[in-house]
């Protein structure tokens, strides 16, 4: 599948392997007369180490590497050998590392505990701890022994990797090599045990280590009440903080983890409980709080939290403003966001790519994708370089418009870049397919994306489902349900009010009905979007009496009725004929504030109005309507015009568009 000049959508550019080989012997170039040994000028071992160091170009560094193997210039060191090694391992060239290894034995050099961590950290890089494991068990081969360093350095590689099934066997062939355990290598195994839902065995730890005489540190206590805050028992984690000396990241974790939970005044409390005790709140304390009430939009309480961060003389850093942009884009104040920006950079804080992509993900979510360009290439000017996050973001914003051409050049310039793809901007370029009604193409890309050791989650095959359906083509739609299964990803109750809103679009009534049987079975969870479908659905067809049985079992269910379920009842009753109930309904609500109504509800209700009790009725809502700066929609004017011809004795209705002209 080709896209733009022939650039295939899955192109993969992968750096090239860097061959090479340490000649034993200099290579004599016959055509050139040879340089007597007395001329050989021989370097030292600081100036080789500072070039290597200092050249950018690792293809540049290492022939220039091996010119110096192959020369009597200079012999390589322990330390040249380590040079070279590491910048290979920053490279993740890992058959390169393995050769000079292999060279450095051939040579009789040995490898120190150094070399051998940072061995460590370029399979850590390349995401192959578990070649690093191999490696440690050649370790002696290369004139090394284990140490406890090292041994803290692979466990940690294998935790960075989720490798729990390996941890214990590695630590317990530590202890077999008569090693005793140091403070990092618990708090990587307390790690372990909280990363994978084992915080009863994290605390156990702890009394071991002090049984071991090695007492848990802030670390340690620190990530247990972190892994105790995150999975809800926030009770457990302030006892636990009770029992040791109170430290700032304890603090912090308790914090955010009341934070979570919206707990805002004990998570107030416990800062001035910080203060009390002596201890001050640090930029990660305030930009916590900050962060979680700019998720709940509530933007000007976190300017106050950060007035008192200044006032305390501790300056925001670059995820603070992050938050608050973030928090600015929810309540769509795109002003201020643009506002803090500038005063970001006036502060000195240097924008880095998390503040960057989310200036460029809020100007896409709003529809500025121009503008979101002309800061994602600013970023590049600024050597701070695009990542997955970034290009996804341009592509979601390119398909919310529908561009493909946008999307796809995005995605090309992404893989030219080598930045491979992940699910979300696989999703994102399905969604465009979608919207053009490029089909096979989204289908072909699923493919691609098992293929590619990316697979389809349920969100992509929910947004194929709803292109699908959105251009009718609800039997293909249905059709996925099976594939979903291939891919061994199961529907969720969004699949279902997918699939349930494109049957009734397409009158498919009763197929709609045995998926409704078919969701009683599953017993899935439905939500207010899945009874708003069904009642709009049996609305469609005339069922008023069937949307009030629908809403009945709703708020049994516990699902609470939002905008558009109070829509869809006031259009059934209007339907019914009981429009004094559609408007004793509609002034309840929006006398308690309940609810806004917007042109669909007072439409219907117009309608209703119209039909059943006359202009003069209308007239009262008409007013509140374009009182309120909501103005008629065609259906609107449809139904006034309607009222107008159906009523041409009376003065009322010239009166009404009089006053919606006028106010208009």
């Amino acid at each position: 599948m080709y896209l733009k000049d022939g650039c295939s959508l899955v192109l993969k550019v992968r750096k090239p392997s860097i061959p090479f080989v340490l000649n034993t012997k200099p290579i004599l170039d016959v055509d050139k007369p040879q340089v007597q040994s007395e001329n050989v000028s021989v370097l030292m071992e600081s100036e080789v180490v500072k070039r290597l160091r200092h050249e950018r170009d690792i293809v540049l560094a290492l022939e220039y590497f091996k010119s110096l193997a192959n020369s009597r210039a200079f012999k390589h060191t322990h330390l040249t050998y380590q040079t070279m090694i590491e910048k290979l391992g920053r490279n993740c060239n890992i058959d390169g590392v393995q050769y000079l290894l292999q060279h450095m034995k051939l040579e009789g050099i040995d490898c120190s505990e150094d070399l051998f961590i940072r061995v460590i950290h370029s399979y850590r890089r390349a995401g192959s701890a578990d070649q690093a494991l191999k490696m440690l068990y050649r370790i002696r081969e290369f004139g090394c022994k284990p140490t406890v360093r090292i041994y803290n350095h692979l466990l940690d590689s294998l935790l960075d990797e989720k490798r729990f099934q390996m941890i214990n066997p590695v630590y317990s062939n530590m202890k077999g090599e008569g090693l005793e355990p140091n403070i990092f290598t618990f708090n990587i195994l307390i790690k372990a045990l909280c990363q994978n839902g084992k915080v009863d065995g994290a605390c156990k730890l702890l009394v071991e280590m002090s049984s071991k005489g090695c007492p848990p540190d802030a670390v340690s206590y620190t990530t247990i009440v972190s892994s105790m805050c995150k999975i809800g028992q926030l009770e457990e984690a302030k006892k636990l903080a009770s029992t040791f000396a109170p430290v700032v990241p304890v603090y912090n974790s308790l914090i955010h983890g009341l934070c979570k939970e919206y707990k805002f005044k004990e998570a107030f409390d416990l800062i001035i409980e910080m203060l009390d005790k002596g201890l001050d709140p640090n930029v990660v304390t305030y930009s916590t709080v900050i962060s979680c009430l700019c998720d709940m939009g509530n933007v000007d309480f976190s300017l106050a939290v950060l007035g008192q961060m200044f006032m305390r003389g501790c300056s925001p850093n670059i995820h603070t403003f992050a938050s608050l942009m973030k928090g600015y884009f929810l309540c769509g104040r795109l002003r201020e966001v643009l506002s803090l920006w500038s005063h970001m950079i006036q502060e000195g804080v240097k924008p880095n790519v998390v503040a960057y992509n989310t200036l460029i993900y809020g100007l896409c979510a709003n529809g500025y994708i121009e503008d979101a360009i002309s800061v994602c290439n600013r970023m590049e000017e600024n050597w701070c370089f695009p990542n997955v996050t970034t290009y996804s973001s341009l592509i979601y914003g390119f398909a919310r418009a529908g561009n493909l051409q946008g999307a796809t050049e995005t995605w090309n310039k992404m893989i030219t870049c080598g930045c491979h793809p992940n699910v979300v901007v696989y999703t994102c370029i399905l969604d465009v397919f979608c919207q053009n009604s490029m089909f096979n193409q989204a289908l072909r890309l699923i493919e691609i994306m098992n293929k590619e050791g990316c697979p389809p989650t349920v969100v992509t095959f929910n947004t194929f489902i709803k292109g699908l359906c959105a251009s009718g083509r609800v039997e293909w739609a249905m059709s996925v349900l099976d594939m979903m299964e291939k891919y061994k990803c199961s529907p969720n109750i969004i699949t279902y009010n997918e699939l349930l809103d494109g049957l009734f679009r397409v009158n498919r009534f009763k197929e709609a009905c045995g998926l409704m049987k078919e969701l009683e079975e599953l017993e899935l969870e439905l939500n207010s979007v899945t009874y708003n479908t069904i009642m709009h659905g049996f609305s469609r067809v005339g069922m008023q009496e069937q949307v009030f049985h629908i809403l009945g079992k709703m708020l049994v269910n516990g699902a609470k009725p939002d905008a558009t379920t109070i829509n869809i009842i006031i259009y059934a009753y209007c339907k019914l004929g009981k429009v004094k109930t559609a408007m004793q309904l509609f002034d309840k609500l929006t006398d308690e504030k309940e609810w806004r109504p917007d042109i669909v509800a007072y439409t219907s209700l117009l309608c209703g109005i119209c039909n059943s009790l006359g202009i003069e009725e209308a007239d009262v809502y008409l007013h509140k309507m374009t009182t309120e700066g909501i103005f008629p929609n065609i259906a609107t004017w449809d139904v006034l015009v309607r009222c107008f011809f159906n009523n041409l004795g009376h003065v009322g209705p010239i009166r009404i568009l009089d006053d919606i002209l006028g106010n208009g």
